[in-house]
């Protein structure tokens, strides 16, 4: 069974392969794949705030030590920031146990290299081998050759102020009111801290986890209370992460929702007049919207897409000698600052320009015209392949004749959960939603 999905591992806790004795081999295959014979032999770990990370973490310790490799455990902090730490402190990789926008009850890990960019699929394939293969007999370190565990007291703070330093020094945010939703995640410390360091007056909600209560109602995917309290405090702009914090949504002023692609287009129109937008490109993925495609168009911009998937995103981004990509979701990417997303920075860079042009977000984003987009997730027992599924590919065809060339129809198949995700797009939002409806009727019949 294949471990690894887009987005590293990932399941509910306690069943296959989320479960302390298949984390424990995953901590040796990573132990032995990146053991050294000289050299400091060290991995970081980071968590999110759910209840298992306490499981998982001894697990993964315990793996990677017995191969002879030290650990650093630095407790709950964004995903971005185990990126930026273990390229920034020269460790052999970095993990985040963590399962981004899941409910509590699931967990996973996230495995970047010694440059803070995720694992390529071929050590992928290496690691889910060693962890498969009953028979394979990985030989464990004895005597003082153990690895040990320590632990980094000052990793939230080394990351604020990186964070920080990605806007001018004399940049001041005191005229800006925020309302910041945490999720109950790993950045419930962090872009509170972060934003009133830099002098926003924050207001700060969701940032009490008890390891249950992580994307419980709250966060990015569920945005409409966020936006809520930005009208009621009167706020100049609203912030919501995921578990682990490297996706941001925002809210303008005004309560309405600003998604990925609203978020790119801003940043992108300002690194663009500021001369910093490499090659005037933006890498998105075939999930963005067909008006945020016009949009950059009209501003001089290219855009790129990818498959679905922040890695596949900064593959595309890497190749090309693009700086700037991210997903609808919320995950943006710059490479000048980090090398995954990383919703800290998102947000502290669209407030800067907030702060620059002296521009409400509601104008910022006003001449962007989003086309009416319908998206379903079907859950299912089992995901064949599509191809495999010819009532699934009549039932796209059909959709796309109706449309006519004047919108999008995408299925595919999650990469992190037992579901079937629908997208349809076009101008007719009537249409969209019969399309939709039926695309769903053909997945669950051909899916069961």
């Amino acid at each position: 069974m294949k471990l690894f999905g887009t987005d590293g591992i990932r399941g509910t806790v306690n069943k296959y392969p989320i479960t302390p004795e298949i984390v424990v081999k995953i901590g040796m295959a990573i132990g032995k794949l990146l053991h050294k014979k000289h050299g400091k032999n060290m991995i970081i770990i980071g968590k999110d705030t759910r209840l298992s990370g306490y499981i998982l973490e001894s697990a993964l310790t315990s793996g990677i030590c017995a191969m002879g490799m030290n650990v650093t455990l630095v407790g709950p902090i964004p995903t971005p920031a185990i990126a930026f730490l273990t390229k920034s402190l020269r460790f052999d990789a970095g993990i985040v146990i963590s399962a981004s926008h899941n409910p509590f009850q699931d967990n996973g890990i996230k495995i970047f290299t010694a440059d803070g960019f995720k694992l390529p699929d071929d050590m992928e394939q290496k690691i889910e081998e060693l962890v498969e293969d009953e028979n394979s007999r990985i030989c464990k370190i004895t005597g003082s050759k153990l690895g040990r565990a320590y632990r980094l007291e000052d990793a939230t703070a080394r990351y604020i102020e990186y964070v920080k330093s990605t806007v001018p020094r004399d940049d001041t945010f005191e005229s800006l009111k925020v309302v910041v939703d945490s999720a109950n995640g790993a950045a419930y410390k962090v872009t509170p801290t972060l934003l009133t360091e830099l002098g926003a007056r924050v207001i700060s909600v969701n940032d009490k986890p008890d390891g249950t209560n992580i994307n419980a109602k709250c966060g990015s995917l569920f945005i409409e209370k966020l936006s809520e309290l930005v009208v009621k405090h009167h706020a100049n702009i609203g912030i919501a992460h995921d578990g682990d914090a490297d996706r941001t949504l925002l809210c303008d002023e005004r309560g309405k929702v600003v998604d990925g692609d609203m978020v790119m287009a801003v940043w992108a129109k300002d690194m663009k007049q500021e001369r910093k937008l490499k090659n005037d490109c933006v890498v998105s993925t075939v999930m963005s919207n067909l008006g945020f495609e016009h949009y950059m168009q009209r501003q001089g911009i290219k855009l790129l897409r990818a498959p679905v998937g922040d890695r596949y995103v900064v593959e595309m981004m890497l190749e090309g000698g693009h700086n700037l990509g991210g997903e609808q979701s919320g995950h943006v990417i710059c490479l000048s600052h980090n090398t995954t997303g990383d919703g800290p920075i998102t947000a502290v860079q669209i407030m800067h320009i907030l702060n620059k042009t002296k521009i409400p977000l509601s104008e910022l984003i006003a001449d962007i015209t989003l086309y009416p987009q319908v998206m379903k997730n079907v859950k299912v027992s089992h995901k064949k392949p599509l191809n495999e599924c010819p009532g699934i590919l009549d039932a796209i065809k059909k959709a796309e004749d109706r449309l006519e060339g004047s919108g999008r129809v995408l299925v595919r198949p999650s990469g992190t959960e037992p579901k079937i995700r629908i997208m349809v797009e076009g101008i007719d939002e009537s249409l969209i939603n019969e399309i939709a409806g039926n695309l769903v009727q053909a997945v669950t019949s051909s899916m069961d």
